[in-house]
């Protein structure tokens, strides 16, 4: 296996060096070596809706009420929830809320407690 970075832009695994950057045959993207160090390490980031670093463990407050999906239970501005893991994706917080269960949460949708 080759030591090359996965793309940034596409996560594609067959990227190669031209030069002195690197390129994704996949997406066409095209970046420095210092480039895509530097984003992966901002895109591994998760802050909530203040700019606040999130990390394992913290214990978030819901800044808005939020309709669950498929059910008609709402979790309600003010909500705290303990303990949160971090995930990669769109919903980046998996956690478990009192009196509806585990689900998964956006970022912006929340402020460290």
């Amino acid at each position: 296996m080759s030591d090359l970075p996965a793309c940034p832009a596409c996560s594609s695994p067959y990227t190669y060096e031209d030069g002195i950057q690197y390129v994704c045959p996949e997406c066409g993207h095209e970046w420095s070596g210092e480039e895509g160090a530097a984003e992966s390490e901002e895109a591994s980031q998760v802050r909530d809706a203040n700019g606040n670093l999130l990390a394992d463990g913290d214990s978030v407050t819901v800044i808005k009420d939020l309709k669950v999906k498929g059910s008609s239970q709402v979790v309600k501005v003010g909500t705290r929830v303990k303990n949160i893991r971090l995930v990669e994706g769109d919903h980046d917080i998996d956690c478990k809320v009192d009196g509806i269960g585990p689900m998964k949460l956006k970022s912006c949708f929340v402020k460290k407690a």
